[in-house]
């Protein structure tokens, strides 16, 4: 287990992935988290472009996949008025006083990412290691 704390200003998004990459991790899912945001990009399914949220936004909710290889987050949001929505976090969500994570590391599998022509989209494709 794994606690990550985010500054105002950072990436959510973009300093999981960098996490993953300086750590090697084949395996992991965010288990929990708690702060809140400034900007929020969200790709609501079907689309293919994300959707900016701004204001003090409250994260209720953010859990996903990740691993080196790529990764699949999903966020849910409150605005100031308690109106909520969610869907793909994608790069440029903004931290506005911090940003909480508990990120669960998995031995002895790697979560790949790859083209599934089923969904045309990158699917999870998880594979056994040794540990």
């Amino acid at each position: 287990m794994h606690v990550l704390r985010l500054q105002p200003g950072e990436d959510p998004r973009e300093q999981l992935d960098r996490w993953c990459d300086e750590r090697s991790v084949e395996a992991a899912s965010v288990t929990t988290a708690v702060g809140s945001l400034t900007k929020a990009t969200i790709r609501y399914g079907g689309r293919s472009e994300g959707s900016v949220t701004e204001g003090d936004l409250e994260v209720c909710s953010l859990s996903g996949t990740l691993s080196r290889h790529g990764m699949l987050l999903h966020l849910a949001i409150a605005d100031a008025s308690g109106q909520m929505t969610g869907g793909h976090m994608m790069n440029g969500c903004l931290v506005r006083t911090t940003l909480e994570r508990v990120v669960q590391e998995f031995g002895g599998l790697r979560l790949l990412r790859k083209h599934d022509p089923a969904t045309a989209y990158d699917e999870l494709f998880p594979e056994i290691i040794a540990p």
